[in-house]
């Protein structure tokens, strides 16, 4: 059995020809956008005529001053922007000097660390000391942790192997 792809213009509907160039178009804002940014497929004639709609905007920000609530993003056009503007210097140079924003820090979240005392992580390999608990379930449910290694791809618990017999506490073949 085999599938076909077909694909189908977002804006006019249309199936398209597997030979028909097709372009992408990234909706970043729009008033009924309620999840963030979406792609859309299209044909290059049909958004042709978006450049010739475009217009010189301003997309501001209103913070308030002392940094509670979220800003208000406000999109007006370049020459109402410039209108605000009421001193001597010019728009363009007012941009070029006045201080950069930099973009929030994105706190980067680390995964929460695997608690290997539970039957879901014990025997995994890991740097760090194996505690009693872990070397406990070893020895108790070695059949089934190893299966779920062998299942994840992992090395294999070896109780005649000197290494693993200290590290999880089995009796000693000496």
């Amino acid at each position: 059995m085999g599938k076909k792809t077909v694909h189908v213009s977002d804006f006019s509907g249309r199936i398209l020809a597997p030979e028909e160039e097709v372009v992408q178009v990234v909706v970043v804002d729009h008033p009924d956008l309620v999840a963030g940014p979406v792609r859309l497929d299209a044909t290059p004639e049909e958004v042709e005529s978006i450049d010739d709609a475009s217009l010189d905007v301003a997309i501001v920000e209103i913070h308030d001053r002392h940094g509670g609530g979220e800003p208000r993003r406000v999109v007006l056009t370049a020459s109402e922007f410039d209108a605000l503007v009421t001193s001597e210097v010019q728009v363009a140079q007012l941009l070029r000097t006045a201080e950069r924003v930099r973009p929030p820090k994105t706190a980067r979240k680390s995964a929460p660390k695997p608690d290997y005392a539970t039957l879901e992580h014990a025997g995994k390999p890991h740097r760090g000391a194996v505690t009693e608990e872990e070397a406990r379930l070893v020895r108790e449910h070695l059949e089934e942790i190893n299966k779920r290694l062998a299942d994840e791809g992992l090395r294999l618990i070896d109780p005649a192997d000197p290494a693993h017999a200290l590290r999880y506490g089995f009796a000693s073949a000496d």
